[in-house]
């Protein structure tokens, strides 16, 4: 294993950036290619912020199985006011937090290493962040086994039943294209875009 120190010397690591903001460019820390988790794509993630670009600014943004933390630190570069992560990997917070600590967003930035699918009574209050603007979601779509996870459909229901999420907040999630990703209720799909395997769903209140 390579550990987080060593990233970005290795051909095993793969090479991800900041797309658009304050911090274009900036080379964000990974894990090995082998490590079983896998990030956002750079097409994925461009199409993503494209959509919510208006949004994005001084927004409070919540970022669920946030893996490496790719998705809350480009939130971050594009001028959200805070960005609270939740990963359960303990490989992916240390990399979180080493990514926020050299992009000076330490402050701006939360990290608890907790599941996604439980924190959501508590991250509010331990965040500081009682509402959110924006709150995305890319659970893994396979184990360790390749053995297919369905984490989407359960994590909807408890975002909208948590009560976490503004008046005018927009829920999304990236999902496997074979996994049901049905609007929570009191939501509705307003869009849904489909990248190979992956679909992008995004919600708002009905």
């Amino acid at each position: 294993m390579i550990s987080v120190a060593t990233v970005g010397i290795s051909y095993n690591i793969p090479v991800l950036r900041i797309i658009a903001g304050t911090a274009r460019g900036r080379k964000l820390l990974s894990l090995p290619k082998d490590s079983g988790v896998k990030p956002i794509s750079g097409r994925i993630k461009q199409s993503l912020f494209d959509i919510l670009r208006p949004k994005v600014p001084s927004s409070r943004f919540l970022d669920l199985y946030a893996g490496t933390g790719a998705v809350g630190m480009e939130a971050l570069s594009r001028g959200a006011e805070k960005v609270v992560f939740v990963e359960l990997d303990k490989r992916c917070v240390e990399v979180i937090e080493k990514n926020l600590e050299r992009s000076g967003w330490a402050v701006r930035g939360k990290v608890f290493r907790a599941n996604a699918l439980s924190a959501l009574t508590w991250v509010p209050f331990r965040s500081g962040v009682q509402k959110f603007d924006l709150v995305f979601m890319g659970p893994p779509y396979r184990d360790r086994e390749e053995r297919p996870l369905f984490y989407c459909k359960q994590t909807l229901q408890n975002v909208a039943s948590a009560g976490i999420l503004e008046e005018s907040g927009w829920i999304v999630a990236q999902h496997h294209f074979r996994e049901e990703a049905p609007a929570p209720e009191g939501f509705v799909k307003f869009r849904e875009t489909r990248y190979g395997d992956s679909w992008l769903n995004f919600f708002k209140r009905a």
